[in-house]
């Protein structure tokens, strides 16, 4: 963002805070309608939040940072491209494999296949690159989705630089040589650049875009070094990821060592009580043991090394036992120290570099890397093309997963409390957060026009001239900042609209993410398509929002018939009717969304086929012909574009 714009950005934002400022001020302490207060508290709750979430933008804005040329990329470095795929056809995957491994940079591009699949592994070999899916120490246990993927893959390999790719996430040949130069600062832990979708029409119905946060917003959180790792398109130092891995593996671990060992403590005085009743000879035996715990308490309290306890704990504890303990004490004091055990785990891994506490694995893995001190960069510059999805059911299926994350995120690891996070971090990674909580907001901004013009109760008693005085300046004002903010964003307005529209997913993902927290739930990892769905109109998908069209336009017509017999004033009709045409409009993006399946005709893709491409459809897919043996079918008959 130039200079000139963003001072005026700054100006703007300072406004607009003003008048927002002044007008609620005005409708807290003189408007609030207390005989309605079931609605009138909802609505100015809802403008409150609003203002609250224009201050965040503001603050977003006001540092928005437009980067130089990006460092030169040195040659020397050793780097490693997953590509994570779990359920997507040949197709899509070879593309982003050949393209990755066609990148200029020396590296060594990775399939890692989540699905587990034979014809993917041929066809890796076949293209020369590498092929990584879980082992067996993955049965039976908790795999974590992407995170887990990459995890997984993370120890299995050795290059200090990883980049992540989606399946359908093609890069150019430069992407590396784009990016690599920022790791010359040691602090840089990644680099994220745009998500840009090559399969959607200029007028973007479903909103997949995102312009505006694939570029004033990225920029301004980049300019508070809070720029998001949004999963794909990023570069990241395993350093940083092995790190922040062994970091709350300890946490974890002495969290957990002092809650089993307090756990102990409790299981071993009520089993106190019924070996006195059972074995009252073995009652110093479970005393040895108690003042073992306490002992062992006190050097986790002091910092001493965890394994080190566990094991001092058991062995003087079993020390204890002789071979005529009854056979009913020994196995429960085992099973005492057991669940005392660090070493003892459910899971594959050890360490998770990558966080598989949320389905919004890269949100909640940058803001904890920024937690430990490390830095991040957002590079604004399209260098890879992906797919968005094509109809509705998939966006909301894709928003939902977003949404929910982050409010888990919100609920369990809250940024204004975790340490470590600067000021305006936390205001960065919040303000993201509490977008979601926009459900709540919209379905009060829906809810009261129809209460008043159905029933006439008022949402709130002011004098109308002073209402308009106050509300449509700061109206007006926000719309221009969003403007002048997003200069050169296209779909500013569909934005908004699906802000709004998708109110019911957003409360949905606000509870999914509180009972998580709550009931200490692991939400459910949904795979986003990469290819059509089906092409039927699906109107369940919209059935909250037609509800609330249907009932906005009963209750206008219902407000012109109360006019009509006097019932009603004309002026607080009128503005609430133009107030639900706002509402309508902003509603009627999910029945666009709704009828469309993708673009009519395929635009052509930024990164064409190959023979190569075709070769190996032709040869693996299983849609097209069985595997047949092979030899490599890269033109160079090698591993591709590897390290020096």
């Amino acid at each position: 963002m130039g200079s000139r714009r963003l001072a005026l950005v700054r100006i703007l934002g300072v406004i607009v805070v003003a008048f927002g400022i002044t007008y609620l001020t005005w409708r807290w302490t003189s408007t609030i309608a207390w005989d309605a207060w079931w609605i009138a508290l909802p609505l100015v709750i809802a403008e409150t939040y609003s203002l609250g979430e224009s201050i965040l933008f503001a603050l977003t804005m006001w540092n928005a940072k437009a980067r130089p040329a990006p460092p030169v990329a040195l040659p020397g470095r050793t780097v490693d491209v997953f590509i994570t795929t779990y359920n997507e056809p040949l197709e899509i995957v070879a593309k982003t494999a050949i393209a990755a491994r066609d990148m200029h940079y020396p590296h060594r591009t990775w399939i890692l296949d989540d699905g587990g699949r034979d014809e993917f592994r041929e066809a890796a070999l076949a293209m020369g690159v590498g092929y990584i899916r879980r082992g067996d120490e993955w049965i039976g246990r908790k795999r974590f989705a992407k995170a887990g993927n990459v995890n997984n893959a993370l120890f299995q390999t050795d290059g200090e630089l990883v980049a992540i790719l989606d399946s359908d996430q093609v890069p150019l040949p430069n992407f590396l040589d784009r990016v690599i130069g920022y790791f010359d600062d040691p602090d840089v832990a990644f680099v994220q650049t745009p998500q840009v979708f090559w399969n959607v029409e200029a007028h973007d119905p479903l909103g997949s875009q995102a312009e505006l946060f694939y570029g004033p917003i990225q920029q301004g959180k980049d300019g508070w070094d809070a720029a998001f790792f949004c999963g794909s398109n990023a570069v990241l130092r395993r350093e940083a990821l092995m790190a922040l891995g062994l970091t709350r593996f300890a946490r974890n671990a002495f969290g957990a060592m002092r809650s089993s060992l307090r756990a102990a403590r409790s299981r071993l005085l009520d089993m106190r009580g019924t070996v006195a009743l059972r074995h009252p000879d073995q009652i110093e035996v479970i005393e040895y043991v108690l003042r073992e715990v306490d002992q062992a308490l006190a050097r986790v309290r002091t910092g001493d090394v965890l394994s080190e306890v566990s094991f001092d704990l058991r062995e003087h504890s079993m020390a204890a036992l002789s071979p005529t303990t009854p056979a009913d004490v020994v196995s429960e004091l085992i099973a005492i120290l057991d669940a005392t055990d660090v070493s003892h785990t459910d899971e594959a891994l050890a360490l998770h570099p990558l966080d598989t506490a949320s389905i919004t694995e890269d949100m909640a893995t940058a803001m904890h890397l920024h937690a430990m001190g490390w830095r991040s960069v957002y590079h604004h510059e399209t260098l890879v093309y992906g797919l968005a999805p094509e109809d509705l059911g998939t966006m909301l299926s894709q928003r939902l997963r977003w949404a929910s994350g982050s409010m888990q995120v919100f609920f369990s690891d809250n940024p204004l409390t975790l340490k470590g996070l600067s000021f305006a971090q936390r205001l960065m990674y919040v303000s993201t957060m509490t977008s979601y909580l926009s459900g709540f907001a919209a379905l009060a901004f829906i809810i009261a026009p129809i209460v008043f013009l159905t029933t006439g109760v008022m949402p709130l008693h002011a004098d109308p001239l002073a209402f308009l005085t106050l509300f449509v300046p700061f109206y007006l004002l926000c719309q221009l900042f969003f403007q002048v903010a997003g200069h050169g964003s296209r779909g500013l307005w569909r934005g908004q609209q699906m802000s709004f529209a998708l109110f019911p997913t957003w409360i949905m993902a606000t509870v999914a993410g509180f009972t998580a927290k709550v009931f200490h739930r692991h939400l459910a990892f949904s795979v986003t398509a990469k290819t059509r769905q089906a092409q039927s109109l699906n109107l369940r998908h919209i059935r909250v929002q037609l509800i609330a069209i249907v009932a906005l336009i009963a209750a206008s017509t219902m407000g012109v018939l109360r006019v009509a017999a006097g019932e009603a004033a004309v002026g607080p009709t009128a503005f609430t009717l133009l107030w639900v045409v706002l509402d309508v409009l902003l509603l009627g993006a999910v029945v666009v969304a709704s009828r469309y399946h993708g673009p009519a005709t395929p635009p052509l893709h930024p990164v064409p086929d190959t023979a190569e491409l075709d070769a190996v459809l032709t040869a693996f897919d299983p849609a097209r012909g069985l595997p047949l043996k092979h030899e490599s079918l890269h033109p160079s008959g090698g591993a591709g574009s590897s390290r020096p």
